[in-house]
């Protein structure tokens, strides 16, 4: 090996890929690109070592505090641009599909299976504006697709998600839904409410450095699930909602902007939202149905 320069050290750590035991083309692909990169931006910004020091204590820092009800890397990629990054890159919208979004880092497995037009919420607030939610599931050909399942999670109108929040009924603001034969379905809920993404800890002190807000505009979380089909992680957000313009994990997309509206009085809430979803066939699903 040659003596290792400023001007070869890439080079040489590339070159070291695969040497000792076996790596697939994709691993390869990933750390070439990887070390491309890290060099190149510690080059970019002349990293000091003291810097470099700091940088993997800070990480330690975020990785000490993961558990089952906080994951810390989740929220820095939410605030690097990461996530939704890498989502727009796994999810391309190349027809009439709905465009995904994050699935941030408050999702719970399995929450309850209510009938249809069922409330998710548990608990009242004194400041909170029900909503009646109504809309349809086709697929791109627009056909109606039966027995697609709907999870919705929010935040309380105090701002917390009920598993951050010790006074909230486990799974208050979750629920599952499924469509009818005719792709229906029905719910209420709440109006959500801009709320902080949580600012201490590691997630706050990368928020400080960049100079930016932990805030989000209010919304709602759905994950829309059928076989056959790929699945929606998507989020739709309240067009009256502050931060919608300047959300801090850069999640917004025009088509997931609804109109929460006065509600009818048939509806039993005070806000009445519209919103359907569009499904993309899986690719084995597409070439059969093509045969």
């Amino acid at each position: 090996m040659s003596k290792v320069t400023i001007d070869n050290v890439t080079d040489v750590v590339i070159g070291s890929l695969g040497q000792n035991g076996e790596i697939t083309p994709r691993q390869r692909e990933i750390m070439t690109a990887a070390i491309k990169h890290l060099h190149g931006f510690c080059k970019d910004v002349t990293l000091t070592h003291s810097e470099f020091i700091e940088a993997c204590m800070f990480l330690g820092r975020a990785g000490a505090i993961c558990d089952d009800k906080r994951q810390e890397f989740i929220l820095l990629g939410d605030i690097l641009g990461i996530e939704v990054l890498c989502d727009m890159l796994t999810n391309p919208v190349t027809g009439t599909e709905s465009e995904s979004t994050v699935l941030g880092p408050f999702y719970r497995e399995n929450p309850p299976v209510l009938p249809h037009g069922a409330s998710t919420a548990q608990k009242h607030f004194d400041n909170e504006e029900t909503v009646f939610m109504e809309g349809y599931v086709k697929d791109t050909a627009g056909k109606p697709l039966a027995g697609v399942t709907l999870d919705i999670w929010e935040d309380a109108p105090n701002g917390l998600y009920e598993n951050h929040d010790h006074d909230q009924p486990d799974y208050n603001l979750r629920g599952r839904f499924e469509t009818d034969e005719n792709g229906y379905f029905a719910l209420r809920a709440v109006r959500p409410v801009p709320y902080p993404i949580p600012a201490d800890e590691t997630a706050g002190e990368l928020l400080r450095y960049m100079g930016h807000h932990p805030n989000r505009p209010g919304h709602l979380h759905f994950i829309v699930a059928r076989d056959g089909y790929r699945t929606l992680v998507s989020q739709i957000y309240d067009r009256s909602s502050k931060w919608l313009d300047n959300d801090s994990v850069f999640a917004v997309k025009d088509s997931l902007v609804g109109d929460f509206l006065p509600a009818k009085p048939e509806h039993g809430t005070d806000l009445y939202l519209r919103f359907d979803f569009t499904l993309k066939a899986e690719a084995a699903a597409t070439a059969l149905a093509a045969e």
